[in-house]
């Protein structure tokens, strides 16, 4: 699998750390006058939409996140769940209120999404 060196961190990036896959949401690089350069970087985890604050050594390398973006349009809501097209294929996938997250609320009909999928789960980024 492939690597990211710190030096390649931006927002967006799908990384694993401890073996769940993350999205880098901020990244700041810090020069401190003494000592090594580091990175800052907040990342928000795809599985549970937790978001944390972690320090890279510059120069660490992190691995790739196995992790395939789709775009999608929202359909309906039925309950709990939201369906959810993909529009070249008109494959049709239910998601969760949890897994929707923070786009829930602002979910409209045949608005478009984003959607990160990661081994079995899904989230909308």
């Amino acid at each position: 699998m492939a690597n990211y060196s710190t030096n390649e961190f931006k927002a967006g990036l799908k990384i694993l750390i401890d073996g769940d896959p993350y999205a880098i949401v901020e990244n700041e690089m810090v020069k401190p006058g003494k000592g090594q350069a580091f990175n800052r970087v907040r990342v928000r985890n795809l599985k549970t939409g937790r978001t944390i604050e972690r320090t890279w050594k510059s120069g660490d390398t992190v691995e790739a996140a196995d992790v395939v973006d789709t775009d999608m349009q929202y359909l309906y809501r039925e309950g709990d769940f939201f369906n959810f097209m993909v529009p070249e294929t008109f494959e049709q996938l239910a998601a969760s209120k949890a897994a929707v997250g923070d786009g829930a609320p602002m979910a409209q009909k045949m608005a478009p999404f984003a959607w990160s999928r990661c081994g079995t789960a899904c989230r909308c980024r």
